[in-house]
């Protein structure tokens, strides 16, 4: 059974000595694996995205919402 949770962007630790590419990658709360790419994405507003994950081991899916910054105009 899938079930979709919305959350925050999630701030990982980086750990001693990880490779840059696996260390800020998505963890599975349920099975804890890591996820690589959305599934899917959608323009929510002006300033904000909307990714789609779903777990490829268990099946488990969640939504993750990011902020866009812009530079301040001058």
């Amino acid at each position: 059974m899938t079930a979709f949770a919305e959350v925050q962007s999630p701030t990982l630790p980086r750990k001693p000595f990880a490779s840059p590419r696996t260390s800020d990658r998505l963890i599975c709360s349920i099975c804890a694996d890591s996820m690589i790419a959305a599934e899917a994405s959608a323009l929510v507003s002006d300033d904000e995205i909307s990714y789609l994950w779903t777990c490829e081991t268990c099946g488990h899916g969640f939504v993750t919402r990011h902020k866009i910054s812009r530079p301040a105009a001058s």
